[in-house]
């Protein structure tokens, strides 16, 4: 294979956009791993008080995670965010307004590899999720596991990130002056097995626990479709039914956590590596549909509002397909 290595002419601009990048694929792949042997190789130096002491505080911090985390303003805002949503570029895209009075639930579509759009507009202000919804505060839900991890559960809740249980999902809907958002991945860890260029495949059709939760607590529904998420890597062919998507549904299940063995370009040369492509990813925000509280909904009252979410997404698709360069004979698939 013919490697095609970087220009030593590269701008410095286009070199910190890269960097930006490349921190946030490690923190993604091997950050919690790090933390992880990081607090245990402490206990073994001079510094073990403070891994005790941490201990203790992480102990009684325990519940902070489900009630709304610990946002951190200075790293939602930091450049590094702004030098990696110029990599792709990325683009946040309103529809309708959001009134700041409300609370919401956003479907966030597709899951693609990595969750680079769900990341950059919900936990960090680089796309100005801010500026365009004012007086909202976004809720990005994540895995509960990462959550049990020492020093990554700051870095997690820095940016707004909350478990994706229950309990975290009832604190942000419930709150009483309105203004919050709760992003979730409809999809999940498993859609990210359908991520490669030109897929339109949603984990959507039997995924009906978020329209539950929005009309337990009353809350506006909000498709967000982002386009261009799977375009950022290419994966190894895994189709349904083939030796290895049983592999990776099975270890899907029993870890919480998809493999798919995607690959991309590197640091230094674009043949190959775990860097995402530089393709433009436009994140478009739907208008809300109104969803009427009911403690206790009947599964055809859940079924009914869940059609009406897939119709709304499949609309939301139809309409801004061709602005992104979307081939017309191209369609939502919904699995």
């Amino acid at each position: 294979m013919k490697i095609e290595f970087a220009p030593l002419s590269v701008p410095l601009q286009r070199r910190l956009q890269t960097a930006s990048v490349v921190q946030w694929v490690f923190s993604f792949l091997a950050l919690a791993q790090c933390c992880v042997a990081a607090f245990i190789a402490l206990l073994f130096t001079r510094f073990w008080l403070l891994c005790v002491l941490y201990a203790v505080w992480w102990f009684k911090d325990r519940d902070k995670p489900s009630n709304g985390g610990r946002r951190i303003h200075a790293i939602r805002n930091s450049v590094v965010w702004r030098y990696m949503r110029d990599y792709f570029p990325l683009t946040l895209v309103k529809t309708a307004e959001l009134d700041p009075r409300q609370n919401y639930l956003m479907g966030f579509h597709p899951h693609g590899v990595l969750a680079t759009g769900a990341f950059l507009n919900f936990c960090t202000e680089a796309s100005g999720f801010s500026t365009l919804f004012p007086g909202i505060t976004p809720h990005l839900m994540m895995l509960s596991m990462w959550f049990h991890i020492p020093f990554f559960r700051e870095y997690l809740m820095s940016g707004g990130l909350v478990p994706s249980d229950k309990e975290s999902a009832s604190y942000v809907l419930k709150n009483p002056e309105g203004g919050n958002v709760l992003a979730i991945i409809i999809g999940g860890a498993q859609e990210a097995l359908e991520a490669r260029p030109g897929s339109f495949t949603l984990l959507l059709k039997n995924r009906k626990g978020f329209v539950r939760l929005a009309i337990e607590h009353g809350t506006p529904l909000v498709p967000v479709f982002s386009f261009g998420e799977n375009d950022l890597f290419n994966q190894v062919r895994n189709p349904q039914g083939s030796w290895l998507r049983k592999l990776q549904l099975r270890l899907q299940k029993i870890m919480g956590v998809s493999l798919p063995l995607f690959h991309a370009r590197g640091i230094f040369q674009y043949s190959f590596g775990l860097v995402p492509y530089r393709r433009p990813i436009y994140t478009v925000v739907g208008k809300p549909i109104p969803v009427q509280r009911k403690h206790k909904p009947s599964e055809e009252e859940v079924d009914r509002v869940h059609e009406i979410y897939l119709k709304e997404l499949n609309k939301l698709f139809e309409e801004h397909k061709a602005r992104y360069n979307i081939p017309e004979d191209r369609h939502l698939e919904f699995i």
